[in-house]
């Protein structure tokens, strides 16, 4: 299990009362001092392992596999986290992190909806997600000006993964959410023509967020089949 940013170890106790070992990333240099001076890191029989860096660079493919990832992540970089980690996700078993409520939100949204974007697709497209509840601001001290939530992603099976070429539907995605409030024709004419669109029987003048995870995936797939005949 690996916890990321422990902090004042408000996760970090409860953790080690119930794990045989708990591996946590930090990157302050005081509370890594703390850490390291609570847990010597020369003791074999230390329960805590800590790797001092920033979570947004650290290589996870160093750690056995599976993993379980928990944090209460910074909301000021969620994202970009989320996306390393999303990376990793073949060697994850789960992951459950506290966030802003409406990243949350975000990442379970339902095609057609406000929330729907660009990170509900790239998550989606690799995890199960759920959010499992709400955390008021009153649970922490001092309180914040927004709310929070817990959520819980699952790695999919590779076999539900049908992308053939991830770069690629990574860019179409960005693309189309680049300008959400314009239309499909308008956003992937880089990529798509009438005629296209015709063919893979999409609605050149719905939004990105009008398309859920397969119809992104279809069209990845037809542009890299088109590139890379068979």
């Amino acid at each position: 299990m690996v916890e990321i940013g422990p902090g004042l170890g408000a996760l970090t106790r409860p953790l080690l009362k119930k794990l045989n070992r708990l591996h946590v990333v930090e990157i302050d240099r005081d509370i890594i001092a703390r850490l390291e001076h609570d847990y010597p890191q020369n003791n074999p029989e230390v329960k805590l392992i800590v790797h001092a860096g920033d979570a947004l660079e650290f290589d996870f493919a160093t750690l056995a596999a599976p993993l379980r990832i928990v944090g209460n992540l910074p909301y000021n970089i969620s994202s970009p986290l989320l996306f390393h980690f999303a990376a990793y996700a073949e060697r994850v078993r789960d992951m459950h992190f506290m966030l802003q409520n409406e990243v949350v939100e975000r990442m379970v949204a339902e095609p057609s909806s406000p929330e729907f974007g660009r990170l509900s697709v790239m998550l989606q497209y690799r995890f199960n997600m759920e959010k499992l509840l709400d955390v008021p601001p009153q649970s922490f001290r001092p309180a914040p000006k927004v709310d929070s939530a817990i959520v819980r992603m699952i790695p999919l099976p590779a076999s539900e993964i049908a992308v053939r070429n991830e770069k690629l539907f990574a860019a179409v995605v960005r693309t189309a959410f680049g300008q959400r409030r314009k239309t499909l024709r308008n956003t992937l004419r880089g990529y798509l023509g009438e005629e296209d669109f015709a063919l893979l029987g999409i609605d050149a003048q719905l939004r990105a967020e009008n398309l859920g995870v397969p119809e992104f995936a279809k069209v990845a797939n037809y542009l890299d089949e088109r590139k890379n005949p068979a």
